[in-house]
């Protein structure tokens, strides 16, 4: 069985929001690349995270602690996470950990982003 590894491209879109497309597999080994990219977003100020999970397509207990862990980093303060684009296989996940009831879901990145962003 082969691994795919994880990739993360990150794009600044809005003043403190960051998009961060996470595609491959999420798991113990990989989530370090996916912690990095947040760790630079959140140093440069983008306190408010959309992860775009659109071409993720496993995601183990791993990845779900990291989620977890960013939400408490963000909204110590004035920031959040958003999860974007879940696949059949992460959503299932995501909803049998309960993580779906602290963690803002969308169908699509834009809509994260639109509720990402500060208004005002």
């Amino acid at each position: 069985m082969t691994q795919q590894m994880l990739t993360v491209t990150t794009r600044h879109v809005a003043a403190r929001v960051a998009v961060l497309a996470a595609a491959g597999e999420l798991d113990h080994d990989s989530r370090a690349v996916l912690a990095d990219a947040a760790e630079a977003a959140l140093h440069g100020g983008h306190d408010r995270l959309v992860i775009d999970l659109t071409e993720l397509g496993f995601c183990d207990s791993g990845g779900l602690a990291l989620f977890v862990d960013l939400h408490r980093r963000t909204t110590a303060g004035t920031g959040q996470v958003h999860l974007a684009g879940l696949q059949p296989p992460v959503a299932v996940v995501l909803h049998a950990a309960n993580l779906d009831r602290i963690l803002p879901l969308h169908p699509t990145v834009e809509e994260a982003v639109r509720a990402a962003t500060p208004t005002g």
